[in-house]
């Protein structure tokens, strides 16, 4: 479904991504594996065009996305849940959700709401009023709100605490069960990844070095490749 062929990227002239390539499958939920500082945040910021591609291919189905601009690239079906969660928080959890609508004059669609019940309990309170892990269910809401074919989230679990990180696995899990949407993770929380991936792939300095199913991972191994 989406196709990451040899990319590269860099800031200025520090090239940050060298030759990333990984592809994600139709309803898989791919998790994007590493310490911080290797270039997971880069790859999904050049994904949603926030970076310039400075080499390489990004195809969405038949869509080359490499070169657009993040509008069109939300416009042909994907949706970003950013680091830090970046909410408007003097905006009520409703109006935040609302600037993810394809039109912020329509209501909020009630099933975004039985993903995080708690939201619609709040949802006429102020956003920066929340927890962090509500303040994530906020973040995920909104990148909902404007229909995602994929999902990408980058660090979703940043300032959660643990049992809140527990609860968000699940929900993503049924996220991608109930909507069909396929959804890639960049997290450095080995519990949580190997929670909610079919498939990881590690990225050590700017590069991907190895790429498996989830079913059967030898996390011996994994964690070798992590403390490198």
């Amino acid at each position: 479904m989406l196709s990451v062929e040899t990319l590269q990227a860099a800031y200025g002239a520090a090239k940050v991504l060298f030759d990333v390539s990984f592809t994600v499958g139709a309803g898989e939920m791919v998790t994007l594996l590493g310490r911080n500082g290797m270039g997971k945040t880069t790859t999904i910021s050049t994904i949603m065009g926030l970076l310039p591609a400075a080499g390489g291919r990004i195809v969405f189905e038949e869509t080359q996305l490499d070169g657009l601009p993040p509008y069109r690239i939300a416009q042909a079906g994907l949706g970003l849940v950013p680091e830090g969660r970046q909410i408007f928080p003097t905006l009520s959890v409703e109006e935040n959700i609302q600037t993810g609508l394809p039109d912020a004059a329509r209501e909020v669609p009630s099933n975004l709401y039985d993903f995080f019940p708690v939201l619609r309990e709040m949802r006429k309170r102020r956003a920066g009023n929340l927890s962090g892990g509500q303040q994530q269910q906020v973040a995920i809401a909104r990148a909902l709100a404007s229909r995602p074919r994929v999902l990408l989230l980058d660090e979703p679990t940043e300032g959660i605490q643990p049992s809140i990180i527990k609860e968000l696995a699940v929900e993503l899990k049924r996220i991608r069960d109930e909507k069909g949407v396929t959804i890639i993770v960049s997290e450095q929380v080995l519990s949580f990844a190997l929670a909610v991936a079919d498939r990881v792939v590690v990225m050590v300095r700017g590069s991907v070095v190895h790429e498996s199913p989830r079913r059967g991972l030898d996390e011996a191994a994994l964690g070798k490749l992590l403390s490198i």
